[in-house]
């Protein structure tokens, strides 16, 4: 079982979602999708992102974007780096990763592409609207749905989970429930991770 907690305003998770998928299909591993709210990681743990975000290295700024790209060219994925909203207020968009349930998959993908592909602002209702429409969710009962306070409170419970297991960002994977990796260039590691379970369990 691979668990994968992830926010969908985080380009770097954007591109382990995509990667994870054919992987874990690879070595016939399920997907536990965690949605969390990275936002409240960084404000618990993390602060130190927010004063490099303010305060960012030129340089490496410019290496980052250079990056991002060449990750994105070698998923397939189209990436604007940065959107025009960033960062962007995620909680609505994971309140209804949360709120479809096994069916979020589809939703997710579009919260991702909309965000960092078509630079659309995923905070916004009239957004979110047109992602379920273009997934096949009602918008009504999607937005009556993620104002429940069990889809408020699972999302926070989430959070705290990844964080307790020694989390501090997005996206984070766990193999066998203790084997912890974080970021989509850890997809090679996590590779042989499965590799090697795959050989001891022959």
């Amino acid at each position: 079982m691979i668990e994968f907690f992830f926010d969908c305003s985080s380009p770097w998770t954007y591109l382990a979602f995509h990667n994870i998928q054919p992987l874990a299909k690879e070595f016939g591993e399920e997907i536990s999708w965690r949605p969390i709210l990275v936002g409240g990681i960084f404000n618990s743990i993390n602060p130190s992102v927010y004063a490099q975000r303010d305060n960012p290295v030129p340089a490496k700024l410019n290496y980052q974007k250079k990056d991002m790209a060449d990750w994105a060219r070698s998923a397939g994925l189209a990436i604007k780096m940065r959107p025009s909203v960033f960062p962007v207020n995620s909680v609505k968009a994971m309140r209804g990763c949360i709120f479809l349930g096994k069916d979020m998959l589809p939703f997710a993908r579009a919260v991702f592409e909309s965000y960092w592909g078509d630079d659309q602002d995923i905070s916004q209702d009239a957004v979110l609207a047109e992602i379920c429409k273009r997934v096949g969710v009602d918008p009504e009962k999607f937005f009556a749905g993620i104002g429940a306070q069990a889809i408020k409170d699972q999302l926070k419970a989430n959070t705290d989970e990844v964080m307790a297991r020694g989390g501090f960002g997005s996206p984070t994977i766990f193999l066998d429930k203790t084997d912890m990796y974080f970021g989509n260039d850890r997809m090679p590691l996590i590779r042989e991770a499965l590799s090697r379970a795959k050989e001891r369990a022959a």
